[in-house]
């Protein structure tokens, strides 16, 4: 857990919130005046907010901008005694958004924030007022999953049969670069001492990186299939697909296979605007956050 007053020499100057409902401090910004329209920004892995920096900055002129730290991230707790699974995440989110009593969501997600949004969609739809989708799926639809996996997984399944997963997924201080390198985004420009710092200090330890080790294997594995089950048997597919939708997908992505993905969103979300970036990758949000920030104004204000 980084410490609530770090701001990376203020490239995050945003006050530090927290959420104990859920049985662990769970870190959250909350910017923006509270009448405005709502957009939550969801992270994956191995990030935390910081990812939504100059979002957050830019976004909040304009609407109320929330950006939660997932369990095991960024600057929100590592609880050692909770289940780090697909389910745990989205009840996580689900008790924020209640506490918060936020009643009207503009959901922006990528990676797991993807999976996250959509099965918090399924159960609770009527809060929902759009979803914009970076870098990520949902997967509900009957388009064919590839069978090679993308390079990142290729990755995660060798180190996971030779038992030496843990030992670098379970060192992000020191290996965070490469681990996202790997995932890809194009950018280099970003990288400084600063930055890094920023993403490795949410992992001071082994401990810590229990959240960052669980995610890719829940998909790995196969884990995460019950509980979407679950979501698409009990939550309302037929009102999700009529909700407004837009895609962004840098196209040098090594985690989720772009053609895929676009496909699946294709089937979900028929005619939805999609934006292809020809030289972003998986971290979309560090290689062109300026485009990307001007999508999410433009759809927040016509939806």
């Amino acid at each position: 857990m980084i410490n609530e007053k770090e701001n990376f020499q203020n490239t995050w100057p945003y006050k530090p919130n927290y959420f104990l409902g859920n049985g662990f401090k769970q870190h959250y910004v909350d910017e923006g005046e509270h009448n405005k329209k709502t957009i939550i920004c969801l992270h994956g892995e191995p990030t935390w907010g910081y990812l939504y920096r100059n979002f957050v900055k830019e976004l909040s002129k304009e609407f109320r901008i929330i950006v939660p730290d997932h369990m095991g991230f960024g600057k929100s707790e590592t609880p050692l005694d909770k289940n780090y699974t697909l389910k745990t995440h989205v009840e996580n989110l689900s008790n924020l958004i209640k506490y918060l009593k936020i009643e009207k969501i503009y959901f922006v997600g990528q990676d797991w924030g993807g999976p996250i949004m959509g099965a918090y969609g399924l159960k609770n739809i009527e809060k929902v007022r759009g979803f914009f989708l970076i870098n990520t799926i949902f997967g509900y639809s009957k388009v064919k999953r590839p069978k090679k996996l993308s390079n990142w997984f290729s990755w995660v399944k060798k180190h996971h049969e030779n038992d030496t997963l843990e030992g670098i997924l379970g060192e992000l201080n020191s290996t965070i670069l490469s681990v996202m390198k790997i995932i890809n985004f194009t950018n280099t420009k970003v990288i400084n001492e600063n930055w890094i710092r920023a993403y490795s200090s949410a992992f001071p330890n082994r401990k810590s990186c229990i959240g960052a080790i669980n995610f890719p294997l829940d998909a790995l594995l196969g884990r995460i299939i019950p509980y979407i089950v679950e979501c698409l048997k009990e939550g309302k597919l037929d009102l999700l697909i009529e909700k407004p939708a837009e895609l962004v997908y840098g196209m040098k992505d090594n985690a989720i296979d772009p053609d895929y993905a676009i496909k699946d969103f294709k089937s979900l979300f028929p005619g939805k605007k999609i934006t292809l970036l020809k030289n972003a990758g998986h971290f979309s949000q560090e290689d062109e956050p300026e485009k990307i920030i001007s999508l999410i104004r433009s759809f927040v204000n016509n939806n």
